[in-house]
Formats: C-alpha cells, sequence, structure tokens
C-alpha cells in the first residue's frame, strides 16, 4: 500500500519536481536518460519516435527519488522502429510509464542485474515473434499495462531470471491481456510465461494478482508457471481457449481466480494450495496432472513431473463440461497424496473422472448437486444436497456460508470471487 501511495503521489506531482526535462527525439531522450540522477523526470512529447536500436538505461534512482521516463501524455508517445527500452544492470528504481510500444517484439525488458524497476500504464502491441515485454531482474513491478493484439509467436510477459534462479519477489498487477492469435498448436506462444524449465526449482515468491485474460488462444498453456512459489491470485480468464497450467516447480498458491468458458486449471509439481477459485462453463475445470516423471528421483526438468501433496480444496465448479478429471496417460505415473476436500460441484458433468494411478488420495466433505453423478469420487467422501449458492450482482455464485478447511499447517477461509472487467484494469483506466 505504501508502494502504491508513493507512485500515485508521484503521477500527479512529478512535473513539480527539479530535474524535469521534456524531449522531443531518440537521441534527446537518451542523451537524457544518460545523465538522469535520482528524482529526475524525463518526459516525451507526443509524436511517434522511430527507433534504430535499444534505449538503453543503467542509471539508478532510489526509493526516495526513483528516475521516471514517461510519455507526455498517455499513449500519446509512441515508441516504433527496432529498438526499445533494455533496462539493463545496473539500473535500479527506474520507471516506465504511459508510453505506447508498437516497437519490434522482444525489445522492450528489464535485463538481468536490474532491480526495482516498474512498467506501468503502458500500451504494448509489438508485431513479429518474441516477447512483449521480458523481465528477468528482481523486484520490479509491472503493473496496469495493456498487453493487446498479438498475431504471432512468443508471448505477451515473459518472466526470466540469472543462471538457474528465476526473477524474485515481482509484482506483477491490474494488467490487461487481450486478443492473442491461435498459432496453430505450436509451442511458445503463452500469453504469460513465468519461468522456463531450467528455472522451475528455484523460489520466485513472486505475486500474480488482479490481471485479466479474454480473448487469449496463442497455445494450449495460457499462463504457464515454471518455477516455484509464486502465488497467483484475484485473476478473470474469460473466453480464453488455453489452459492456467503450473507445469513446472513446487508450492505455488493458486486462489481467489475466477475462470469461465476456458479450459481450466491443470496441474503438475509438488506441494500446491489449490483453493477458492470460481470455475464456471468450463472444460474441464480442474486437472490434475498425469506425470510422465518425478523430479525428485532424478526426471529431467522437463518432464511432466507427477504431482504430490497438491490440496485443492473450496473451490466453487458450477455448470462445466467436465469437472475435476485426470487424463489418461501411457505408462503415466499418475498422482499421489492429493487432497480433494470440501468443494462445491453443482450441474455439469460426473464430479470426477480420473484416468490414470490416484495414489494415498484424500476424498471427503465435498458438496455435489444436479451433478451428471458422483463419477469416480469415492462414496462417503461427499454429499448430495443444494449448497444454496446465490448469484451476486456480477452473475457469480456466492456460498451463503463460510467455508473454511484446515489442512494441517494452516487455517485456509474461502474468499469471495469478484470477476475484472476491461473499465478495472488496464492502462485506459488510470487516465479517463
Amino acid at each position: 500500500m505504501k508502494k502504491l501511495l508513493l507512485f500515485a503521489f508521484l503521477s500527479v506531482s512529478t512535473k513539480l519536481f527539479a530535474g524535469t526535462i521534456t524531449v522531443a527525439s531518440v537521441a534527446e531522450l537518451q542523451a537524457a536518460i544518460n545523465k538522469a540522477k535520482p528524482g529526475d523526470v524525463i518526459f516525451v512529447k507526443d509524436g511517434v519516435y522511430t527507433t534504430t536500436g535499444d534505449i538503453v538505461i543503467t542509471t539508478a534512482g532510489t526509493k526516495e527519488k526513483p528516475i521516471i521516463v514517461s510519455a507526455e501524455n498517455f499513449g500519446k508517445a509512441e515508441i516504433t522502429g527496432s529498438g526499445g527500452f533494455n533496462l539493463a544492470s545496473p539500473s535500479s528504481y527506474v520507471v516506465i510509464r504511459d508510453f505506447k510500444f508498437t516497437h519490434a517484439a522482444s525489445k522492450a525488458k528489464s535485463s538481468s542485474g536490474s532491480t526495482f524497476c516498474r512498467w506501468t500504464n503502458n500500451i504494448f502491441e509489438t508485431p513479429g515473434d518474441g516477447e512483449d515485454l521480458l523481465i528477468a531482474g528482481n523486484d520490479n513491478e509491472i503493473d496496469h499495462n495493456s498487453f493487446q493484439n498479438k498475431d504471432a509467436m512468443g508471448r505477451f510477459l515473459a518472466i526470466r531470471g540469472t543462471g538457474k534462479q528465476i526473477a524474485q519477489r515481482l509484482w506483477i498487477h491490474h494488467n490487461y491481456f487481450k486478443s492473442q492469435k491461435d498459432q496453430g498448436g505450436k509451442n511458445g506462444a503463452e500469453t504469460l510465461q513465468f519461468g522456463l524449465s531450467g528455472f522451475s526449482m528455484s523460489s520466485s515468491n513472486s505475486v500474480v494478482e488482479y490481471n485479466l485474460f479474454e480473448d487469449c488462444a496463442g497455445e494450449n498453456e495460457l499462463i504457464s508457471v515454471k518455477a516455484s512459489a509464486v502465488t497467483l491470485r484475484y485473476n478473470t480468464i474469460r473466453n480464453c481457449p488455453a489452459q492456467f497450467t503450473l507445469r513446472h516447480g513446487n508450492r505455488c498458491q493458486v486462489y481467489g481466480n475466477y475462470f469461465t468458458a476456458t479450459p481450466g486449471l491443470r496441474i503438475f509439481g509438488d506441494d500446491h494450495i489449490i483453493y477458492s477459485n470460481y470455475f464456471e462453463g468450463c472444460n474441464p475445470a480442474i486437472n490434475i496432472g498425469n506425470g510422465d516423471g518425478e523430479v525428485a528421483d532424478g526426471a529431467q526438468l522437463t518432464a511432466h513431473d507427477r504431482p504430490d501433496r497438491v490440496l485443492i480444496a473450496l473451490n466453487i465448479l458450477v455448470n462445466n463440461k467436465a469437472n475435476i478429471v485426470q487424463q489418461a496417460r501411457k505408462n503415466g505415473l499418475g498422482a499421489t497424496n492429493i487432497k480433494v476436500v470440501n468443494n462445491i460441484i453443482e450441474g455439469g458433468s460426473p464430479a470426477a473422472s480420473i484416468s490414470g494411478p490416484y495414489t494415498d488420495a484424500t476424498w471427503s466433505d465435498n458438496i455435489l448437486f444436479n451433478t451428471a453423478g458422483a463419477g469416480d469420487m469415492p462414496p462417503g467422501t461427499f454429499i448430495t444436497n443444494d449448497p444454496k449458492l446465490s448469484k451476486d450482482a456480477a452473475g457469480v455464485f456466492q456460498p451463503t456460508a463460510n467455508l473454511s478447511v484446515d489442512n494441517g499447517q494452516q487455517k485456509i477461509s474461502f474468499v469471495k470471487i469478484s470477476p475484472l472487467h476491461p473499465a478495472g484494469v488496464g492502462a485506459a483506466k488510470e487516465n479517463k
């Protein structure tokens, strides 16, 4: 909250600070950046600026006095051409805001060694193969940006790191991801890719929250997490024919997310906590992966790591074409020690469909109502009863009772789900 208040203050008062300069060319911009000191604000006048190389930033502000590089008016300074902003080591406490980026893909980045930098309130619409924005430095913030209209290979947003260590302590929030064209089944067109296989055993301790994903269909994975210790909460995934996948890594938390008309959530890896998510009209809602390797026993990091010790609790599933599933895999290792407890499943297909080894599972206290039967959910682990869900003003079915579960380490309570809408996220909202 203190960080948000600081930047809210900066957004309305930066023109009052000493060290403010306004530039009107790429050359002037680079020269001003090279001379920038803590507290300086560089405004770029309205216009289209064509780059022939990267605009490199290696200067450092401070927490109290960041260096701000901003369009003079939101979206009116457009950076196009063959280069973009490269926040290179040792850049620190640098803010990039209010621009429209239409330069070549893979040219906007916070490189390894950059720290405490922020990309805020920008529009990304970069053509060609590659990423709209790549983050490899620690403690970066990416917020209130609009990533839109991608029709080539690559990701809107890709997270990397240094060596085998994923970028740490990132805060990715209130971004709008809209309209990503299907790439015909090719791998490498996720909307948000958080890490790679080689980073997957390293902990990020990052938060991805309050982001909106609509009409994104780059490949079968929409959000692909290939890192450990990532929290993904309060995001809305709507009308995206691609899955939210915990692909590699352990100890992630996924809660308070809203899924509608998508292939839902797919899970690999160990010790995840999946709770208080809302799934409606999905196919399937929750897909418990059928592993083809066990990383803890020496399997390659690229394997579909067998899910072990995953808690799936307090989720609301409404009118899904498939609810909780595990799909068949030739010689699949299945999953072990999965807990499916205190979930509400109303309408749609059978509650569970499990095809594969499912060793030492715990099913308990689930509520089923008007489904096409229990399917593979074991007898005695559910009741068939009206959960008395109540549709709120946003059309979301909410429980009328307080729900919680104790997983042996902590008490987890149901979080009310509130779907996001375009008017509530992204660059345009802050500048109306």
